[in-house]
């Protein structure tokens, strides 16, 4: 649970960022927008990096595979809810998982 709150808490603030500075998009796309999108997609994906994931790849190796699986289904889920393009979904889902799994290597 500590987890998913800390992904929340740094992934949604990250997203905010990107699409509001970033994306050609922004002026169409709303704070609530950015927040449900960034919230589903954090929400679905980390029980699956976390319980799914493992219990069919090597520990050693999931954190790394895993992280990429989630920020391409993140950036399905960015592309379909925010409208962006798929570089653009792509590009923002790999930094809001750099900037997670970098500050939870930190913390934890």
């Amino acid at each position: 649970m500590l987890s998913l709150f800390l992904s929340l808490l740094i992934e949604i603030p990250v997203l905010f960022l990107l699409v509001k500075n970033f994306s050609k998009e922004a002026k169409k796309i709303s704070n609530k927008e950015i927040f449900v999108a960034g919230s589903i997609a954090t929400i679905l994906s980390l029980p699956y990096l976390w319980f799914i994931l493992p219990s069919y790849i090597n520990a050693r190796y999931s954190p790394y595979m895993g992280e990429g699986i989630v920020v391409l289904i993140e950036a399905v889920i960015l592309n379909q809810l925010l409208k962006l393009s798929i570089k653009e979904s792509v590009l923002m889902s790999l930094v809001m998982n750099m900037v997670s799994f970098g500050l939870g290597l930190l913390i934890f």
